[in-house]
């Protein structure tokens, strides 16, 4: 065989090898822009609102070839341009998983940029799915947008990879310009292709609350992290933890944690940590609840533990200080709250436990067992009879919803829906019934309001009420005991809104929260932060740019026996107080407290600010409301009545 002969043959046998390697799905792509064609400008065109804004040019740098999106200060809020298919009206995807776009920032300042994939249709109903990248100057950044996630990869829209009809670039407004480059767009991965698994973001539910001890799953490894030469460990289902020897006052800590990712307490409202003592001296320990950026309070045990003894100590989620908000702060938003009240522990992102000690000598803790654990209310005993505080009082209005019938000379059934725009409000899911009154959510086509003529129909029901017109009232004590729904993605609340009657005008201005006026959320709760936790809210000044809030995410609670938690407003000059299960849980004084009459209601819609994608499989389920009682201090009913202004500003719409 001659040289060339034995060369070719080489090259043969690599080339058979290459065609026997598969190609993957995965590596295979489809370039949507070659961004050094002529006339690749026309392919794009600027955002609704942001057309003298935003410009596009081929880059002359042939080094660093892109297309360069500038942005320049103007009235849009979120200033953007589209990618459209070219030459059809939309791309079919159906063979690729993911769409990915390679940008750098180019201008002087740091940018956040959004990158948008559309299904035809208003984007209000969110048939997109989106991701989000901050760069700063001369950064360069991969942004994957995985069909089917949005925003940190979460489930979202389940978008037809066959119709997209656009690839949208936006950012925030900015004082100065903006430049972007736009160095590839390409589709790639598999269809149906899943995010990677980031460690940090598994979540272990540990089954029947057992983080440690009995019925601990044995597949959770767990490990013990010492500091100032306290040390321990894991075996048999139990921890053990050394304190060492150390100068007096030193305080020694371990921490407890998942070898892998975070615990997801959601289903829990408190932790019990069973300890022994197997040291010589006696100890006096202190357990926190370590979550991402914030823990609970850190509770200390009674007393000494003995040599040989033992303790359970309790840790609840619900902080010993209530949320108080900064006082006569009304001009700007504000959801710090003064420091040292409320708490900002996340139940979902459990870090580790925090075993925290003194030692007089070397003593060695044994963890026995650590449990989260659904604790039941310890209500007081005056709920429900009177308010919380002391005076004359009158009851105002009481609806147990004992009848066979919805009383309609308190409640309204309809309304507009302005929350998900992807339920509508129906007659057939306020259920009366047992004592109850339940706003059922469900899968169920139909028109909003049960009108045949309305223009907008959906896929999913819900029920509504509301006493706009047939009863508000300014000032007092209003209290309510419900129970709330448990699907993920469902947004259930109380919430009191302003109502100034029909001689100020439309409904948009009959309930505008400025001139005087304020929405207080008494219990807003996110399905995806599970059944014991919630939102307190105060919102003012419209929604728009002028829009102003205060209140806390993280008010956690506990139920009764039957599930119900009770709730209730405390509303004076200046002053607005919130009980849960006759405990104040949060207040705010300032003299922006509104002094416009308010009226109930009671929302069931989907979606919120921070929730889950609703499931279906998860449906139809129910909040459920006992009783609506209110009262009106005697003095304060004797106040001059409200009247509208002789003249009033118009404001943005409600919404």
């Amino acid at each position: 065989m001659s040289y060339i002969q034995s060369r070719l043959l080489v090259a043969l046998v690599l080339v058979l090898g290459l065609m026997a390697v598969p190609i993957r799905a995965e590596d295979v792509t489809k370039p949507l822009l070659d961004v050094q064609a002529d006339g690749v400008e026309a392919r794009w065109t600027p955002s609704n609102g942001s057309a003298e804004q935003v410009t596009v040019a081929r880059s002359d740098d042939k080094a660093l070839p892109g297309v360069i999106i500038t942005i320049q200060p103007g009235k849009s809020d979120y200033p953007g341009i589209q990618l459209k298919p070219d030459g059809a009206k939309t791309w079919d995807l159906s063979a690729f998983g993911h769409i990915e776009t390679r940008v750098t920032n180019t201008g002087t300042g740091s940018v956040g940029l959004n990158v948008r994939v559309d299904n035809a249709g208003d984007w209000k109903d969110s048939p997109w799915n989106s991701e989000q990248a901050y760069l700063k100057p001369g950064e360069t950044k991969t942004i994957t947008v995985i069909f089917g996630y949005s925003y940190g990869h979460k489930p979202s829209y389940a978008l037809k990879s066959a119709e997209i009809t656009q690839v949208l670039f936006f950012t925030g407004k900015s004082k100065v310009p903006q430049t972007i480059r736009v160095e590839s767009v390409v589709a790639g991965g598999p269809a149906g292709e899943k995010p990677p698994v980031d460690p940090q973001s598994i979540r272990i539910k540990p089954n029947g609350g057992a983080i440690l001890g009995a019925g601990m799953p044995t597949e959770v490894a767990l490990r013990v992290n010492g500091s100032k030469g306290a040390e321990g460990g894991v075996r048999d289902q139990i921890a053990w933890v050394r304190f060492p020897t150390t100068k007096p006052g030193v305080v020694e800590h371990a921490v407890i944690q998942p070898a892998l990712g975070k615990w997801d307490l959601r289903e829990a409202n408190e932790v019990h940590v069973r300890l022994k003592n197997d040291g010589a001296a006696a100890i006096t320990p202190s357990v926190q609840i370590l979550g991402k950026g914030a823990g609970t309070d850190l509770i200390t045990a009674a007393g000494p533990i003995a040599p040989g003894g033992q303790a359970e100590i309790v840790v609840p989620f619900i902080p010993a200080s209530p949320w108080k908000g900064i006082a006569n702060r009304s001009d700007r938003s504000d959801y710090e709250g003064q420091k040292g009240t409320g708490t900002k522990f996340n139940s979902d992102m459990v870090e580790g436990i925090k075993l925290s000690a003194t030692p007089d000598g070397e003593t060695t803790l044994t963890v026995e067992s650590i449990t989260a654990v659904a604790g039941i209310a310890k209500t007081q005993e005056w709920l429900g009879t009177r308010p919380p505080v002391d005076g004359q009082w009158t009851k105002t209005f009481d609806d147990e919803f004992d009848g066979a019938t919805l009383d309609a000379t308190k409640w309204n059934i309809y309304g507009e829906n302005y929350w998900d725009k992807k339920s509508h409000f129906s007659k057939d899911n306020v259920i009366i019934g047992d004592g109850v009154v339940r706003l059922r959510f469900e899968k169920k086509t139909g028109h909003q309001n049960d009108d045949p003529n309305h223009k907008r129909v959906t896929d999913y029901a819900t029920g509504y009420l509301d006493t706009m017109g047939k009863w508000t009232q300014r000032y007092g004590y209003f209290e309510t005991r419900i129970k709330a729904p448990k699907a993920p993605g469902l947004w259930p609340a109380f919430w009191l809104m302003p109502d100034r009657g029909v001689a100020a005008g439309p409904q948009w201005k009959r309930q505008d929260t400025a001139n005087g006026a304020m929405e207080f959320d008494v219990f807003e709760q996110l399905g995806r932060w599970g059944p014991f936790r919630t939102n307190i809210a105060m919102h003012w000044d419209g929604y728009q740019k002028t829009h102003k809030q205060t209140g806390t995410q993280n008010i956690y609670f506990q139920t009764d026996k039957d599930g119900f938690v009770t709730v209730g407003l405390l509303w004076s000059p200046g002053l607005a107080v919130y009980y849960y299960n006759g405990t104040e849980v949060a207040r705010w004084e300032c003299d922006r407290i509104s002094v416009v009459p308010a009226d109930l209601m009671f929302t069931l819609p989907m979606g919120g600010w921070d929730n889950n994608a609703l499931d279906d499989k998860t449906l139809p389920d129910d909040f459920v409301i006992d009783y609506m009682r209110c009262w009106q201090r005697d003095d304060l009913a004797a106040l001059a009545p409200w009247t509208l202004p002789a003249t009033q500003p118009a404001t943005a719409p409600a919404k």
